[in-house]
């Protein structure tokens, strides 16, 4: 009998410690980040872009600010420009059984695949600020954010106009956004639209700045070594715009003066170089999503019909304008 009590002590020990891990097993996964956890409250994954210009700071802020005071349980990922980490993210999202996942993509194509796990996991999906190219619709509940080809062809309209004099040709470089994004297509898109009304405007070269303004300088300095004249810099957001305006300088020329320069965003840093006669005219893309994506949410959570499609209302700003809005500028 003595050999064998051992055995059935050790076997005891064993039998609850084992249950022991396994309950502990199954409350850490119940509770580090599943669904609304005991709290009841809703947890939102969202990956985001990175943190490529000052536009998309204000987005991240105004999100993780809108989450506290919606009470909403925020997980954040910063994707740091890459389509891969995105897609990680999404996935880290729906094994944590979150409620709902929200994500500004980074590029247009490519997610079905994943955007598929989510619909099979019963996990809505809510795209903020940037589309993706996806035929099947049902993959997300609702896109929530700007009209981009609106914001080009706004600035393309302000161009015409302003150039309905000109006689010879009207040189125009253009600093796009990252490569295959929604921003950068449809901006581009919207901006080519407009300026078709006046033959004198051509485009003589395009390239992308990623949206960077390291990477605005470097393209600039580019442009103005291969193009002895340019009369005009379209650049689809603030950041490009303001990293040419350095190598503009650099060159011995006067921004908004020898070469004419529209912009997109309307950032704090943009606005100012707008009032100072810098820049010469902003189309708005406001970052201040964080409140209309966590009623979103919200709604989506609670099993609510959702329009596919929610418009951000944004304007446009003129020099005089952009100093008459600085003084309360939010970002």
């Amino acid at each position: 009998m003595r050999t064998h009590l051992p055995s059935r002590k050790v076997i005891a020990v064993l039998t609850a410690a084992l249950l022991a891990t396994g309950m502990a097993a199954c409350g850490n996964s119940d509770t580090g980040g599943s669904g609304s956890g005991d709290d009841g409250k809703i947890t939102l994954g969202f990956s985001q872009v990175g943190a490529e210009s000052g536009w998309r700071t204000a987005n991240t802020t105004s999100i993780k600010e809108a989450a506290t005071e919606a009470g909403i349980d925020l997980k954040f990922d910063d994707a740091q420009q890459k389509q891969e980490n995105q897609i990680k993210a999404i996935r880290n999202f729906i094994q944590q059984k979150v409620d709902v996942i929200a994500f500004s993509p980074v590029v247009e194509s490519g997610w079905d695949t994943v955007l598929k796990e989510a619909k099979d996991a019963k996990i809505p999906v809510i795209l903020t600020d940037r589309s993706v190219d996806s035929a099947d619709k049902s993959l997300y509940k609702s896109f929530l954010g700007s009209d981009f080809v609106k914001e080009g062809r706004l600035a393309g309209e302000w161009l015409v106009e302003q150039k309905k004099a000109a006689t010879g040709p009207v040189n125009i470089v253009e600093l796009q956004g990252t490569t295959g994004s929604a921003p950068a297509n449809d901006r581009k898109k919207g901006f080519a639209e407009a300026i078709a009304a006046n033959p004198n405007l051509k485009i003589i070269a395009s390239q992308s700045g990623d949206f960077t303004r390291a990477g605005g300088k470097q393209v600039m300095e580019q442009f103005l070594k291969a193009n002895p004249k340019i009369d005009v810099l379209f650049a689809h957001n603030d950041d490009m715009g303001l990293g040419a305006l350095e190598a503009i300088t650099a060159a011995g020329k006067v921004p908004g003066k020898d070469i004419t320069i529209i912009t997109v965003d309307a950032v704090k840093d943009g606005m100012q170089a707008l009032a100072d006669g810098k820049f010469n005219f902003i189309a708005e893309c406001s970052p201040l999503l964080g409140p209309q994506l966590m009623d979103l949410v919200k709604k989506v959570h609670n099993g609510e019909e959702v329009p596919a499609r929610i418009e951000t209302q944004e304007t446009t700003f003129t020099q005089e304008q952009a100093k008459e809005a600085l003084p309360n500028r939010k970002y």
